[in-house]
């Protein structure tokens, strides 16, 4: 058997192999289907310093080859994470992690110096595709400036791991990316979903309450692969990539593309066990080629 240990930072990983915030819960509702304390890191869903009730239904609806989403980052709050979830959670013997959100950058600071506090949580990943409220909605990261502003804030406060997940929703990404690592990101995680948007015919109305929604699964894997590829050549931080991965072959398209680790996120809707038979795929495919250790594939593509 390989070696699949990763770093991600001062973060050691058993596997590279991670889930995807929103789309694992908090990892307690999968335990009935497989061993979650073999997957390398759970990122649970987003979190945010006040309760939040999302969005109105419909907020789902099914793409060719993917779905869009506008759950709203449906949470209730920092908190009730902190006092209800975290004690269910802490003894998972993985790296469970924290995805931050927030509307204002005093939200993000205070919500990540909270999750500081906390002694089993060694990573958070910071959300700023959120619109800023205090700039007229304009999300954070897609803009350097707006990037790099609100990581550098987190930064001060939080002394842990911290990964920032990008936008794809921008002209160039790799700007986005060296801002960050700029302002003191230990990883970037890329991509978050591409904006969408799906029409009822018949009924002449969006099939989304919020018109507009994000777009994941297999349909945005080319475009999360380029990115990951570019990104990777443009930082020296690790990079965490995810969109559309299916399966174990998609997963080790993206280390190969430069990925230190990936994320799977809408696969687990199809199947809840596709964690385990990613980290077995990979396993086998580095046995196959005769590679010792999952790092000698990272960024190994041939071009």
């Amino acid at each position: 058997m390989a070696n699949l240990n990763v770093n991600i930072g001062e973060l050691q990983m058993k596997n590279p192999v991670m889930t995807a915030s929103g789309t694992f819960g908090y990892g307690e509702e999968f335990a009935d289907f497989i061993d979650i304390a073999r997957i390398g890191g759970i990122i649970v869903k987003g979190t945010t310093l006040h309760k939040r009730e999302g969005n109105p239904y419909p907020r789902m609806a099914e793409t060719p080859s993917g779905m869009l989403n506008a759950v709203g980052l449906q949470n209730k709050g920092v908190h009730y994470f902190v006092d209800t979830i975290y004690p269910r959670i802490k003894d998972v013997n993985t790296n469970m992690i924290v995805n931050v959100s927030g509307s204002a950058i005093e939200d993000y600071v205070e919500t990540a110096s909270i999750i500081n506090e906390l002694v089993n949580i060694p990573a958070i990943e910071l959300n700023i595709s959120c619109p800023n409220v205090k700039q007229g909605g304009m999300a954070f990261g897609v803009t350097a400036k707006g990037a790099e502003e609100v990581v550098k804030a987190v930064r001060s406060v939080y002394k842990k791991t911290l990964i920032v997940k990008l936008s794809p929703n921008v002209t160039d990404i790799t700007e986005i990316a060296k801002a960050a690592e700029n302002a003191g990101a230990d990883s970037v995680s890329l991509i978050n979903t591409l904006l969408g948007m799906a029409i009822d015919a018949e009924k002449r109305r969006p099939l989304l309450s919020t018109v507009t929604g994000g777009m994941s699964g297999a349909a945005v894997k080319p475009i999360a692969l380029r990115m990951v590829w570019q990104v990777s050549k443009a930082v020296n931080i690790p990079v965490i990539g995810l969109g559309g991965i299916m399966n174990w072959r998609d997963a080790v398209e993206f280390m190969l593309a430069g990925a230190s680790a990936i994320q799977i996120g809408t696969a687990n809707f199809i199947d809840p066990a596709v964690t385990i038979k990613v980290i077995d795929g990979i396993n086998d495919y580095l046995d196959r080629h005769g590679f010792s250790s999952v790092k000698d594939i990272i960024g190994a593509l041939e071009v």
